[in-house]
């Protein structure tokens, strides 16, 4: 944390260079030990999503920023993502299991993120067409008590779908994720990797009912 702090205070590459070293050591180090810690127990819940702890091209997202379209031109991010994606999954936008670790906020996060315009029509209509068990899925005992089904939302109902539909709402939705915010402190305790778990297991009637509607094994 203290590494991520000072990264958010001297966000420029020759800071980042010359601290490197402490990048490695302090987040990089146990960011890929965590993601191989959670390979086996992420088993438990899908044999279908994975726990890759590669430095590139694995679980954790880089934590360098694309800068190219955005106004902020700050060169890395502050925060360490990590997402363990459906195994025919090529990016952030695909089913997964996310973790956020930030100083000012830490989040769990399940489901589907900015998902493409064929995805969004997959997925809503596999709710028009099994609405009970969307309701199901959406509204299953351990999944609420833990996560809050969050993303943006059309202000309008999508062309092409009743206005006055039960789950309208639902339908509106651009992202399907669940969210449950937990204290910087759990990080530093060694249960961490199983709390986590437990956690995620709790979306899985969200999370099968989405691959589910993507003809995507879970």
């Amino acid at each position: 944390m203290s590494f991520l702090e000072e990264l958010a205070a001297n966000n420029e590459r020759a800071w980042f260079q010359a601290n490197k070293h402490l990048y490695e050591e302090d987040v990089l180090a146990p960011a890929l030990e965590f993601i191989g810690a959670m390979g086996p127990r992420l088993e438990r819940i899908s044999q279908h999503f994975v726990a890759i702890p590669k430095r590139v091209g694995g679980s954790l997202i880089r934590v360098y920023r694309d800068t190219r379209f955005s106004r902020n031109k700050t060169p890395y991010k502050t925060n360490i993502g990590i997402q363990f994606r459906h195994e025919f999954g090529k990016d952030i936008h695909a089913p997964g299991f996310y973790v956020h670790i930030e100083p000012s906020v830490c989040f769990l996060g399940v489901g589907l993120w900015r998902p493409g315009s064929s995805t969004l029509t997959a997925i809503r209509d596999s709710i028009v067409d099994d609405s009970s068990g969307w309701k199901r899925a959406r509204n299953a005992k351990r999944f609420r008590e833990r996560f809050t089904l969050s993303g943006d939302r059309l202000k309008r109902p999508p062309r092409g779908y009743p206005a006055d539909h039960p789950c309208i709402e639902d339908l509106k939705r651009k992202d399907f994720i669940g969210v449950l915010e937990f204290d910087i402190r759990e990080t530093s305790n060694r249960a961490f990797p199983d709390q986590v778990a437990t956690d995620f297991a709790a979306a899985k009637p969200l999370m099968r009912f989405l691959c589910g509607a993507l003809e995507l094994r879970f």
